[in-house]
């Protein structure tokens, strides 16, 4: 039976989650602005169809160009399991209208995967996560950027603990 003191929201694991991160953002030792520029970039390259590797890709250019890797890092995230296909979908939309290509059916997936399957389902995706990424990234840049401040300021109060139930026998109080 759940602890009626803990709303049934908190039972979630992810909003649990979402909160420590948010948390470890907020306590980052940088500036907004470069935390917002970490965040930026961790997002534009969440937004490239190479789902797998984002996580590298976007340490790797973190590095190099010597933004916030944690940032990044979280940025990279906007893209999930859950979120993937509608990104990638959009992206391959938008993409093929600009490319002036024909709708695709279902029949291209019935083909092996040869290197012209690849280009005609690749090069839509690409500018697609170009065109939709860059003002993604810039939007997640200006909301971090006035985020992280508001968050330092805010004190945000810990989840409640469970009370421990007491078996026979044992002499420690209730902790609250």
């Amino acid at each position: 039976m759940a602890d009626p003191s803990i709303n049934r929201w908190q039972r979630f694991g992810f909003f649990r989650q979402f909160k420590l991160n948010l948390i470890r953002l907020a306590r980052l030792k940088s500036t907004p602005d470069a935390i917002a520029r970490g965040m930026a970039l961790g997002v534009f390259i969440g937004f490239t169809p190479f789902f797998g590797f984002h996580i590298l890709i976007a340490l790797s250019l973190a590095f190099v160009l010597r933004q916030n890797k944690i940032a990044a890092f979280v940025g990279v995230w906007v893209t999930n399991p859950v979120t993937a296909p509608f990104i990638y979908a959009l992206e391959y939309e938008i993409g093929r209208m600009l490319l002036g290509k024909p709708v695709i059916g279902i029949a291209i997936f019935n083909r092996e995967l040869n290197w012209d399957t690849a280009v005609q389902l690749g090069s839509p995706l690409v500018l697609g996560s170009i065109v939709l990424g860059l003002p993604v990234a810039l939007i997640s840049y200006a909301l971090t950027l006035r985020l992280i401040p508001l968050l330092r300021q805010y004190r945000i109060p810990r989840w409640p603990k469970r009370l421990r139930k007491l078996l026979p026998g044992d002499d420690k109080d209730v902790q609250p």
